[in-house]
């Protein structure tokens, strides 16, 4: 009886361990499941698509790529908000990072009276010593201010060329701010003239590698003006300026047109700048030159608040004090005016009360006539040395008793003019300061009259005939780009450069043409130019471009054949995207076919403010070019080509 109990017990444990491990297996499954789906909803609402989730008993296996270091972590957070942080498993990978882009490169360099100051991030590589070396040459009364950082990637194109060009411009330019970066140079620049910022918008074109685009923006302040002169005189052939101010343009205009009422006979003009001495100035302008005009002849001189009216020798005493009262009262209260009417010549059997001085066109200085005492003498000749040189002066003045008091300062400030003449003549009486000669200064004569209004002083009388002529050119002159430009094109619109069918071979008729072009490039120096291809519209438009580009550096290739320097000038092929004619007849493609010199020139825009303030605190055009790099190599056109 005893084995089948026993059997039955067995029996019965073994079914009561099935049972048990078939339930545990279903809660395990459970745990898992539940664990499983809970992490994954709580990474869905979190946007964690990437990662994949797996259970193992009570462990949560997290797997997948990560974008990033950050999202990995907020992916372990989210699965440890819903079991415990023990139980998840981190056997996620990061994707891998991509090599960082290198850092824009770019410098600021500024500079006034205060030294140069340079900023910006520079490759590593550059040797800054000497960038700081150059810079420091331009002011050695200063220390360049060195707030560069660097960046250890490699140089990229066009940086070079950029900060070369970029130091080289400075060197001319005392007061600018430059910024530099890969192929990209801007120039904010204050010049003192026009004429000055002219010639530096040229020089600085001229200068520019033609893989550098370039920005000018050069600005002429109006200049301050002291002292602040106008003189107007009428004569028998009408009314004229030796000098004219005004602060504004609407003060020119007002001016100017009282002169024209007047009876201006010579052009017309006026210098508007800084230094006014009273917002009125050009009403006063306008009533002196009025009452000028009604007295007949004389002049009229404005320095500053003081004014003299000299009226012409013979003038009516009647008019003269009618006209003279009445301006009186109507002048602005600042005004303070000096009227003169010449006394009658009288003969003097002693001769004239005159000093002269002659200046030749060779710079010899002959001083004649009257001094007052050795001392004066003795002061004129070193003056006069002093001012033209040695060697140069010829004395021959006579001590002559009872001169005006004022009569040193009257030949010194004769002679100060005269030396600002390339020749001329200059008599000095008691009653007149006369000055006449020729300059190759356009505002000689204005800055003469502002000079002898205020040396003189007031009711002192002086009259100015200057004569402007143009300087000679040197003989080591460029020609201006615009004219080399201009003349290239003459000569093509008489002889088109031509090209052998479908390639990039000149044709024998046009080769005088090109040696017509290079004498012409040759006398012009280094320009930056542009030569340009251009094609119709026959065949495909790549090949079109291609072969368009293979006759511009066949042109350039040429050029450099005949030793003209063509480091300033670059080849661009521009296919069949610039017609000048219909591409529809055979005239117009041939037309069309064609080789244009075109120079690459600045284009003017505002500066911006705070660039200039910034010049202005230490001591208007902003222009882009660009042009692309020469092709040295060039291949054969393709077939499609026969006919262009």
């Amino acid at each position: 009886m005893r084995l089948p109990y026993f059997v039955a017990v067995c029996l019965i444990f073994l079914v009561s361990a099935g049972l048990s491990l078939l339930a545990a297996g279903f809660a395990v499954t459970k745990v898992e499941d539940a664990s499983e789906f809970a992490v994954r909803r709580a990474l869905d609402l979190k946007g964690h698509n990437w990662a994949e989730v797996e259970s193992d008993g009570l462990r949560v296996i997290l797997t997948g790529t990560a974008p990033d270091e950050a999202i990995r972590f907020n992916a372990l957070t989210a699965a440890g908000t819903e079991v415990d942080t023990s139980r998840v498993i981190d056997e996620m990978d990061v994707a891998a990072t991509s090599a960082l882009a290198a850092p824009r490169f770019s410098v600021e360099i500024l500079r006034n009276d205060s030294g140069v100051s340079v900023i910006g991030l520079i490759p590593a590589s550059e040797d800054r010593e000497s960038l700081m070396d150059g810079l420091q040459a331009l002011d050695s009364d200063h220390s360049v201010s060195d707030l560069v950082e660097t960046a250890d990637y490699p140089k990229p194109d066009g940086w070079d060329d950029a900060l070369a060009y970029a130091v080289l411009a400075l060197s001319d330019l005392p007061r600018a701010k430059i910024s530099a970066s890969p192929g990209l140079v801007r120039i904010t620049a204050i010049a003192n003239s026009q004429q000055e910022k002219d010639r530096l918008e040229q020089d600085l074109t001229r200068a520019a590698p033609p893989s550098v685009r370039i920005g000018l923006s050069i600005s002429a302040p109006r200049p301050v003006i002291t002292p602040f002169t106008l003189r107007y005189l009428i004569d028998e052939a009408g009314g004229q300026f030796d000098a004219c101010s005004a602060q504004d343009e609407d003060a020119r205009d007002q001016i100017i047109a009282a002169a024209e009422e007047a009876g201006l006979a010579g052009p017309s003009f006026c210098t508007i700048g800084l230094g006014v001495p009273s917002p009125r100035w050009a009403e006063a302008a306008e009533q002196s030159i009025a009452a000028l005009a009604e007295i007949g002849q004389g002049s009229v001189t404005m320095s500053d608040a003081d004014i003299t009216l000299v009226a012409a020798q013979g003038t009516n005493p009647a008019l003269f004090d009618r006209v003279v009262g009445e301006l009186e009262n109507a002048l602005p209260e600042v005004f303070a005016l000096h009227a003169v009417l010449p006394e009658p010549e009288v003969a003097d059997e002693t001769g004239p009360v005159e000093f002269s001085a002659t200046r030749s066109p060779e710079g010899l200085i002959q001083l004649r006539g009257r001094v007052g005492d050795d001392v004066l003498r003795d002061m004129v000749d070193s003056y006069a040395r002093a001012a033209f040189g040695s060697d140069n002066v010829y004395t021959a003045t006579r001590i002559t008793s009872d001169l005006p008091m004022d009569w040193p300062v009257r030949v010194l400030a004769g002679l100060e003019a005269l030396s600002q003449l390339h020749n001329g003549a200059l008599t000095v009486t008691p009653e007149l300061v006369d000055l006449n000669g020729i300059s190759h200064d356009e505002e000689a004569k204005a800055r003469i009259a502002g000079l002898l209004s205020d040396k003189l002083g007031d009711a002192q009388n002086f009259t100015l005939s200057i004569t402007y002529v143009a300087p000679p050119e040197p003989d080591d002159a460029l020609p201006d780009p615009e004219l080399c430009e201009e003349g290239i094109a003459e000569i093509q619109a008489t002889s088109k450069i031509a090209f052998e069918p479908g390639s990039a071979t000149i044709a024998a008729e046009s080769r005088d043409t090109v040696n017509q072009i290079a004498d012409i490039l040759r006398d012009c120096g280094p320009i930056r130019m542009e030569i340009q291809g251009h094609t119709d519209s026959q065949g495909r438009e790549e090949m079109n471009q291609q072969l368009s580009q293979a006759r511009a550096q066949s042109i350039l290739n040429e050029l450099r054949g005949r030793r003209i320097p063509t480091s300033s000038y670059t080849a661009v092929g521009y296919g069949e995207t610039q017609p000048i004619a219909d591409n529809d007849t055979e005239e117009g493609r041939e037309e069309n076919r064609r080789i244009e010199f075109r120079l690459i020139r600045p284009e003017p825009t505002e500066a911006s403010e705070t660039g200039l303030e910034a010049l202005e605190t230490g001591a208007e055009d902003e222009t882009e070019t660009s042009a692309s790099e020469d092709q040295t190599e060039t291949t054969a056109p393709d077939a499609e080509a026969e006919d262009q």
